[in-house]
């Protein structure tokens, strides 16, 4: 449970409708199964020590001692399990029947959460033997002890303080004002509902639907554990639909099964979106809800929730596509209302045949075709250097020629040989001076080619090199508005290849430049060539941008610690970076990423596209000269 991972469970027992001898030892044996694998929280469906059908033999008595024996049996059983267990049973007082939520952990019973709405229609008929547990606030003898009752209930964890527990049953997520929205605004970041939710056509879907949104609106973690094999068939079926989702994803789901449904969620990453999303308002109010304290062995939870080894790229093909026309559709919307209020008459785009400057190109050719305009008024200039190969310059030439741009040639060797003879620097010495000049003589062109031609300069610079300062300051750093500022590297990747396989039918040459500028190595040509092949790859310098991409998503969208960011990037990439490699690395995010802000300080504007922004004036707020001195502290101690 170190860094806020709980390992979470909903089971579905196969039971039989009124045998609660049985259904108890059932529920035992998912309790088991349950520590075998290190799960911490266990939700189990809606009465079911019973059965949810029992029809009117929940008003016997018989049925109801059974289901306190029943209850009895699982906490005996339980008394030595290092787990918070939820279990379904119907429940006496004041001489009427409340369907139940049992809160066992190590032989105790903590609580007992009566529901709140009982339906009533269609092919329910709980009221006529529950009554609604809305505004009981008691003790009740059960099972030999005495226990809560009360629907305003949260269960708080002494070990793992961010993991606070709320329960409600069935319909009560179903209603439109669910206890779980109340128990959340009261510290509740773990959700359980115990469920009995029959089988009909389409109503899986909408079961989702209201898990996952339930589960955003309220950042938390949602585990739903439906009823399944053994309730009786009579007039329904029951296909135990367990799902456990945390803000707004499905972490895990199984259906038409018995037994476990298990992930882990994370609570700690919960009480952070808490913190940063101010309006998530939270309201205690001691006199209403119940507090309850329980603690649970600290260990290290093993992982098997999914983690995504490239966060700002959808896994699935389907939804990559479909997430690559909406970005590049926004990028497109913003230079669109740029150049339309600026009366901008040209889009001057820097060429190098690299990423960036493709995919900016690109976008600026859909605000073109927005606006309606000709793309021969986009002047796309390539401004070869000492460190250009003729395959770039090459490929920056047909790609322009293909999106049908006005294409200029600007070489700039002998404006930048006569710079260096200016301020004495050695055409030898190839350092930050001999690249960075180089740099600043192209944006200087840029700029000078948009006043000339009344036009607007579009940046290229992305997301990952921002985050690490991989940028000339007012050089590349600088532009009249930056389209790929909050899409990073990895991402940009994956929309070039989505420009390529749109192309492949309608314009094949365009296509293959597309995919040759894919496979050019990453580099800013700033250094010459050996033997005509690039000598300068960014990745041998600052890392691997994959591993960068992933740093950044966990570092700042989820503000993560160095060693929950190294653990995460070991469990999702350690296939492809042993952990020496990927804490090398990390080091050197963490190093730059402080010591570079100077630069994002003072960023041209540029559209949100994703999650993660380090604007100055959109998400992101760091003072230029704060010290990096922790996270590196934490992070050599890994």
């Amino acid at each position: 449970m170190r860094d806020g991972f709980v390992k979470v469970a909903a089971g579905t027992p196969e039971i039989r409708v009124a045998d609660c001898a049985y259904n108890a030892r059932q529920c035992i044996t998912l309790v088991r199964e349950a520590a075998a694998l290190g799960v911490k929280v266990l939700a189990l469906p809606e009465l079911c020590l019973t059965g949810y059908t029992c029809g009117d033999l929940f008003l016997q008595d018989t049925l109801l001692d059974g289901a306190e024996a029943a209850l009895g049996t699982v906490l005996e059983a339980a008394k030595d399990v290092d787990m918070l267990i939820a279990l379904g049973l119907p429940v006496r007082y004041e001489n009427k029947l409340y369907n139940c939520a049992a809160l066992l952990h190590r032989g105790e019973l903590l609580a007992l959460v009566p529901k709140r709405y009982l339906p009533n229609y269609s092919e329910f008929y709980e009221q006529r033997w529950f009554t609604s547990g809305a505004g009981v606030h008691d003790y009740v003898h059960v099972a030999g002890r005495d226990v809560g009752i009360n629907s305003q209930r949260i269960l708080r964890c002494a070990s793992v303080p961010a993991l606070a527990v709320g329960v409600e049953v069935c319909e009560d997520l179903w209603s439109p004002d669910p206890p779980s929205a109340a128990l959340a605004q009261a510290g509740a970041t773990l959700i359980l509902n115990l469920s009995a939710s029959d089988e009909v056509v389409g109503k899986a879907d909408y079961r989702r639907q209201l898990v996952s949104g339930q589960s955003a609106r309220l950042l938390c973690a949602y585990v739903y554990a439906d009823a399944g094999e053994g309730e009786s068939s009579t007039d329904m079926v029951f296909a135990g639909h367990n799902l456990i989702a945390e803000n707004g994803a499905i972490l895990a789901e199984k259906r038409f099964s018995t037994g476990l449904t298990v992930t882990e969620i994370d609570v700690n990453r919960l009480a952070f979106e808490r913190r940063r999303c101010t309006t998530f308002v939270s309201k205690t109010s001691p006199e209403t809800y119940w507090y309850t304290q329980f603690e649970l062995e600290l260990a290290n939870t093993v992982l098997t929730r999914p983690v995504a080894p490239n966060p700002f790229v959808p896994a699935d093909r389907g939804d990559r596509a479909e997430r690559c026309r909406e970005i590049l559709t926004i990028a497109a919307a913003g230079l669109k209302k740029r150049l339309k209020h600026t009366n901008a008459k040209t889009a001057v785009v820097g060429l190098s045949g690299g990423l960036d400057s493709t995919l900016a190109i690109l976008i600026t050719a859909l605000a073109f075709d927005a606006l309606g305009r000709d793309r021969r008024e986009i002047v796309a200039v390539t401004m070869p250097c000492f460190g250009t190969t003729s395959r770039t310059k090459s490929n920056a030439e047909v790609l322009a020629e293909d999106l049908g741009a006005t294409l200029k040639i600007v070489d700039i060797g002998e404006a930048v040989t006569i710079h260096f003879r200016d301020i004495d620097q050695s055409m030898d010495d190839h350092s930050v001076t001999f690249e960075n000049g180089q740099a600043r003589e192209r944006t200087q062109v840029l700029m000078d080619i948009a006043n000339r031609t009344g036009g607007l300069v579009v940046g290229t610079g992305d997301l990952s090199e921002l985050a690490l300062g991989w940028a000339t300051y007012n050089g590349d750093h600088m532009s009249m508005y930056g389209v790929n500022a909050s899409i990073p590297k990895t991402l940009v990747r994956h929309l070039v290849a989505y420009a390529a396989g749109e192309a492949k039918e309608t314009s094949p040459r365009l296509a293959a430049v597309l995919r040759d500028i894919l496979d050019t190595p990453v580099s800013p040509e700033l250094l010459p060539p050996k033997d005509g092949e690039i000598a300068q790859r960014t990745e041998d310098l600052v890392g691997p941008y994959e591993l960068h991409d992933f740093f950044l998503y966990y570092a700042v969208r989820w503000g993560f610690p160095p060693r929950k960011v190294y653990r995460l990037a070991l469990y999702a990439l350690g296939e492809r970076y042993d952990g020496e490699t990927i804490l090398k690395w990390l080091k050197n995010f963490y190093r730059r990423f402080f010591s570079q802000q100077f630069k994002r300080s003072c960023l041209p504007d540029g559209p949100k596209v994703g999650t993660v922004t380090l604007s100055p004036r959109g998400d992101w707020r760091m003072p230029s000269d704060a010290v990096s001195a922790l996270w590196l502290e934490e992070a050599e101690a890994l």
